[in-house]
C-alpha cells in the first residue's frame, strides 16, 4: 500500500508530455430574464418648447390595481386645456436666464411634546396640601366619607380628584405620622388630613379607581368625535367625484409638463398636491402651478371648485393623531383592568362602615365594560375604513397615519382657497390699472382737444381782424386788447360745448 502511494505521488510530481488540448466550451445557454409588465405609453400632446417640471412622486404601475388611478384617463383632457399658456407662463428658461427653480417640500413639525417637572420638598408638599384642603372646604371626616362612598353624593370634582392623588401619604410618613398619633390634634391641617387618610385600606387604589370612573366618561367624549372624524373623512374622500376629477386633471398637467422618466404616469403619491406651488411661472411673477390649476377650474370645471363640500370632515380628522387615540384606547383599557383587579380585592376584605367600594364600582364596571366594547368596535372599523381610504389611492397603509393623510387634504384646501384669492385680486389690479389707463387716455385726449379748440379761435380772431383793418380807433383798441387776451390762452374757456372769451381786466 505504501508502495502505490509512494508510485503515486512520484507520478503526480513527475511532469509528462503535454496532453491534448481542452475541448472547446459548450455554447451556455441564454439567460432568462424576469417578465416584466410593459408600461402603457400615453398619448401626450408635445409642448412647443420645453416646460419647467411639476416635482410629483410617481406611483409604480405595481401599486395602481385597486386604486382609484386604474379608473382615470387624464388623456381625454388635452382637448379642454389651454396648453398654448401653459406653454408661455411655465417656459423652463426666463428672460434673464435664470434656471428653474428646484421645488421645495415643506416640513412642519405639529405640536411640541412638553414634559413637566414637578420638584417639592416636604414643607412646599405641607403648604400645597394646605392649599388644596381650603378649595375643597371639607372637613378630614367628610373627605374620607366621600372616598369610602366613593363620592356618591358627587362632593368631588374630578379635578380635586386629581389633586388628591398628588398627596397620598407614603409609607414613610404614615409611619411618622403614626408616631404621633397621641398628639395629632396639635398637629397641622395638612399633617391631620395625611394621618386620617392613612387609615383607609388602599387609599392610593381607592382614589385612582374613583378617578378613573369620573374619568372615564370625560375620555370617551374625547375619543369618539376623533373616531367619527377619521371614519367620515374617510368615506368622504374615497366617494368625492369631485375629488378624482381634480386628481385627473392634475395628474393630465403633471404628464403634460414632465418629459421622460418624470412623466408618462398613471398615479402620484397624494402630497404631489402640495408642490404645485413650487412650480412658478416664468412669464407671470407671483402665479404659480396651483393659480393656473385655479384659473383652468374657474373656465372649465367650475364644480370642482366646491371640493370642499365634498370633504367636511377633514380639518378635524387631519387633527387625529393615531398614536394617542391608541394611547388613551390602552389606558381605558388597562384602567378597567385595575378596577377588576380592585373589585376582587375589596371582595376578600372585612369592609369597613359605609365602605361601598364594591357594589358602586362593580356597577360601573359593567357599564363601562359595555359602552368601552362599543367604543373598541367603532376603534377598529374606523381603522378598517382609513386603511381602505389609504390604499384606494395607492398610499402605503403600513406607516399612514391620520393627521399625515388628511392633512395633506387640509393643506391642499387651505392652499387652493389662498390661490382664488391671490387669482382675484390679481383679476381686481389688472381692472383698477385698465380704469386708470384710460382715464390717463381720456384726459389726454380732453387736453389735445382744449389745445386744438383754442388755437381754432386764436385763427379765427386773426383771420376776422385782417378783415377789419379799417375799422375805428375804438374798436381797434378792444380789438387789440381781445387778441392779447387769448394769446395768453387765461380767458377761454369752454362751457356747455361752448367757447367764450373774457377780457381779463
Amino acid at each position: 500500500m505504501y508502495t502505490t502511494a509512494s508510485t503515486a505521488v512520484s507520478s503526480a510530481t513527475t511532469p509528462g508530455p503535454p496532453g491534448p488540448p481542452p475541448p472547446p466550451c459548450a455554447p451556455m445557454a441564454p439567460l432568462v430574464e424576469p417578465l416584466k409588465v410593459e408600461q402603457v405609453k400615453k398619448n401626450i400632446p408635445q409642448p412647443s418648447n420645453p416646460l419647467k417640471s411639476f416635482n410629483w412622486s410617481k406611483l409604480p404601475d405595481a401599486k395602481l390595481t385597486g386604486t382609484i388611478w386604474s379608473e382615470l384617463d387624464d388623456s381625454k383632457l388635452y382637448t379642454t386645456m389651454e396648453l398654448d399658456s401653459i406653454d408661455k407662463l411655465f417656459c423652463a428658461y426666463q428672460k434673464n436666464g435664470v434656471a428653474n427653480e428646484g421645488s421645495i417640500e415643506d416640513l412642519r413639525q405639529l405640536g411640541k411634546h412638553r414634559s413637566k417637572v414637578l420638584s417639592v420638598i416636604d414643607g412646599r408638599r405641607a403648604q400645597n396640601c394646605t392649599i388644596l384642603l381650603s378649595k375643597l372646604k371639607m372637613s378630614d371626616e367628610d373627605i374620607t366619607k366621600a372616598i369610602l362612598s366613593m363620592d356618591s353624593k358627587e362632593q368631588l370634582p374630578i379635578d380635586m380628584v386629581e389633586q388628591l392623588l398628588k398627596f397620598t401619604p407614603s409609607s414613610e410618613e404614615a409611619a411618622l405620622l403614626e408616631e404621633h398619633s397621641d398628639e395629632i390634634d396639635s398637629l397641622a391641617r395638612a399633617d391631620r388630613f395625611l394621618y386620617e387618610i392613612s387609615k383607609v385600606p388602599h387609599y392610593e387604589q381607592r382614589l385612582r379607581s374613583l378617578h378613573y370612573k369620573k374619568r372615564f366618561q370625560v375620555t370617551l367624549n374625547e375619543i369618539v368625535p376623533r373616531i367619527r372624524s377619521v371614519m367620515e373623512a374617510s368615506r368622504e374622500v374615497s366617494r368625492s367625484r369631485r375629488l378624482r376629477r381634480l386628481l385627473e386633471i392634475v395628474l393630465a398637467l403633471g404628464n403634460y409638463m414632465n418629459r421622460g422618466a418624470r412623466g408618462n404616469a398613471s398615479g402620484f403619491r397624494l402630497t404631489s398636491l402640495n408642490r404645485l406651488a413650487d412650480t412658478k411661472s416664468s412669464a407671470a411673477k407671483g402665479t404659480t402651478l396651483l393659480h393656473y390649476l385655479v384659473q383652468v377650474l374657474e373656465k372649465k370645471f367650475k364644480d370642482i371648485l366646491r371640493l370642499d363640500e365634498d370633504l367636511p370632515h377633514v380639518r378635524e380628522a387631519a387633527k387625529v393623531s393615531l398614536g394617542e387615540l391608541n394611547k388613551d384606547m390602552a389606558q381605558l383599557r388597562a384602567g378597567l383592568k385595575d378596577v377588576a383587579g380592585e373589585i376582587e380585592f375589596h371582595r376578600s376584605q372585612s369592609p369597613l362602615a359605609n365602605d361601598k367600594f364594591v357594589p358602586v364600582m362593580r356597577e360601573f364596571q359593567a357599564t363601562a365594560t359595555c359602552r368601552l366594547a362599543e367604543v373598541e368596535d367603532q376603534y377598529q372599523d374606523m381603522k378598517n375604513r382609513f386603511e381602505r381610504a389609504v390604499r384606494l389611492f395607492g398610499e402605503d397603509t403600513a406607516n399612514a397615519q391620520p393627521d399625515e393623510f388628511f392633512g395633506i387634504f387640509d393643506t391642499f384646501l387651505t392652499a387652493f382657497t389662498e390661490a382664488r384669492q391671490d387669482n382675484e385680486n390679481m383679476k381686481r389690479r389688472q381692472e383698477e390699472e385698465e380704469k386708470r389707463a384710460k382715464q390717463e387716455a381720456d384726459l389726454k385726449k380732453l387736453t389735445l382737444e382744449r389745445k386744438h379748440s383754442r388755437e381754432g379761435i386764436l385763427s379765427s380772431i386773426n383771420k376776422s381782424l385782417s378783415l377789419k383793418n379799417t375799422a375805428k380807433n375804438g374798436d381797434k383798441g378792444e380789438f387789440d386788447d381781445l387778441i392779447s387776451a387769448l394769446r395768453t390762452g387765461g380767458c377761454v374757456r369752454r362751457r356747455y360745448g361752448k367757447v367764450q372769451a373774457v377780457q381779463e381786466k
